[in-house]
This record gives structure tokens, sequence and C-alpha cells, in this order.
């Protein structure tokens, strides 16, 4: 496997728009991933978007598609979007790494998280893309991509729905990653950790609703 630097600040372009960022990140080689991944997963969405959705990585829909949450997270996420209140066409959406980590499983490609090294490697698009867009309020899903963040003692389980202490957004809160839902042992874990994403989100509905 040939070196990379571990880092990909040295990839990103002087002038840092999302589309120059978009197009700069497919070529980025700032950790190992790339070698294995189809295509750079990039953030989706308009410079200027009101709120900003972080998640964990691409998985194996939105690797071969292009695009995030597009999967069956994807669709979890969707739902949630509607039922709290919220358009996704006005959010930016993205995800702390942007290359999809897997071990193949037979004909499968099974979802790996990545690891600290390649969570820091790719902060720098992460904040690039948080610079550019501005949002009102950041809304993190999962873990690693409140980790990636605010380092890696950060616990969704403490922290999840409360208004977090940062520079990086007026509100920034942390929640669920949508996966976790599919994870649930039932369906009626299921609902119940579906309802806990949504009212969640209906914190971010209600901000928003505020500041119009």
């Amino acid at each position: 496997m040939p070196k990379t630097p571990g880092d990909a600040e040295p990839f990103l372009p002087k002038e840092r728009s999302l589309p120059n960022l978009q197009q700069a990140a497919e070529t980025c080689r700032g950790c190992g991933l790339y070698l294995h991944a189809t295509q750079t997963v990039f953030g989706e969405g308009s410079e200027g978007a009101r709120v900003m959705f972080v998640g964990e990585q691409p998985g194996d829909v939105e690797d071969r598609q292009g695009k995030p949450f597009v999967g069956p997270a994807g669709r979890v996420f969707d739902k949630a979007l509607a039922a709290a209140g919220l358009d996704r066409g006005v959010a930016y959406v993205t995800n702390a790494v942007k290359h999809f980590k897997f071990e193949e499983r037979g004909k499968a490609r099974l979802h790996k998280r990545p690891n600290g090294g390649e969570i820091k490697a790719c902060r720098p698009w992460l904040q690039a893309e948080l610079d550019a867009v501005r949002p009102e309020v950041l809304v993190l899903l999962g873990s690693t991509a409140a980790q990636s963040l605010f380092g890696a003692s950060f616990r969704i389980t403490q922290q999840r729905g409360k208004p977090l202490a940062s520079t990086l957004a007026p509100l920034v809160i942390a929640t669920a990653h949508p996966s976790s839902i599919l994870r649930a042992p039932d369906e009626t874990a299921r609902h119940a950790a579906f309802e806990e994403l949504v009212a969640d989100l209906r914190l971010v509905a209600e901000r928003l609703a505020r500041k119009q």
C-alpha cells in the first residue's frame, strides 16, 4: 500500500467554495481509504444552508452513487426529518469521513468504522465545509461525527439533544446516527429509537422557526 500523508490539508484548494472543495476532494489521498472506495462522497447542499448535518462516513449505496445519505440509513434520516418538520432541501448534509471503509464478506461490502487516524486525516474537509456553509445549527449524527469535532472522549449517551458549547455554529447538538435505528433488536426498539431521533430534530426545527 502506498504511503499517504495522513492529512487531507495538502489537497484542499486555495479558493474554498463548496464547488472547489468538492472538485478537489475527488483526488484526495489524505488517507488510505481512497484505495478501495469507488469514489469520494462529498457533502450535498448549498452555501448558506441554515442547518448542517454531519454523519460518520458513506455506506455501500453512497459509495456507488456518490451522494451522502441515500442508502437505508438515508431513508430513515429523510423520514425523521419529515416527522420533525424539517426540509432536507434547505440543509447541507455531509460525513466526517468522505470515503467508504468496509470489509468484504462474500459479495457484500460491510461497513467498518473509520479509525482515529482516518477521522483526523479527513477533518480539514469537514472544517472547510463548515467555513463555507456557516450554518445556524450544526447537527452531529452519531459518535464518530461528534468525536471528529469534540475529541474521542465525547459520549452521545451523555450529551445527545443538549446544546454544546462551541464556536462551530450558534447551536450545536449531537444525536444518534439513523443507522443505529436499523440495528435495533426489534420493532419496538426501532420505534422508540426513531421517536428519540425525531424529538432531537424537533429542537432543530424549533430553533430555525424562531429565527425566521
